[in-house]
């Protein structure tokens, strides 16, 4: 099964295209076909959220999903968060309190972060390691991340830290 299928999305808000054959994952599509070298790849299997990416407005794991799934999709990689001249709120944060070591898994909690932000209360830092208990971090210790996602609530809600 060599045959290769056209997959036409809209990529970090601009329209993209590329070929893939049908069994090819999401992930691979990302790094390999469309160059968002961004988006990690760690377990392949959807446990260490490093894949997580934005599909249809909600995060993903991109290695749980085909190439052939992005077909018409609208889809978001870390990449459409900021650049390093140019970081949004959540990538300030994290250089903020140091909530990143070897950097693997930030591009996972990044956009996880971008999610429940808008999706969650967050009132304290029990529903913070909650939220993001789907992305495995083996360098940090998750508190400076907790702290820089602390501070993004308090951000959010008006809240003087």
């Amino acid at each position: 099964m060599n045959a290769k299928i056209d997959i036409a999305l809209t990529l970090n808000g601009e329209a993209v295209t590329g070929r893939a054959e049908p069994r090819m994952l999401a992930s691979d599509f990302i790094r390999d076909v469309l160059l968002m070298t961004g988006t990690h790849v760690g377990c392949e299997q959807g446990v260490c959220g490093a894949c997580t990416i934005r599909f249809n407005g909600v995060v993903a794991r991109s290695c749980l999903l085909f190439a052939a799934q992005l077909d018409g999709a609208v889809v978001e990689t870390v990449e459409s968060l900021g650049a390093p001249h140019d970081l949004n709120d959540i990538q300030k944060a994290f250089r903020k309190h140091h909530a990143l070591q070897c950097g693997f898994c930030t591009p996972g909690f990044l956009m996880t972060v971008s999610e429940i932000l808008q999706t969650l209360p967050l009132s304290t830092d029990h529903e913070i390691r909650d939220a993001l208990s789907g992305n495995l971090c083996r360098c940090t210790g998750y508190e400076h991340i907790v702290r820089a996602v602390r501070d993004l609530v308090n951000q959010r809600d008006g809240v003087q830290a």
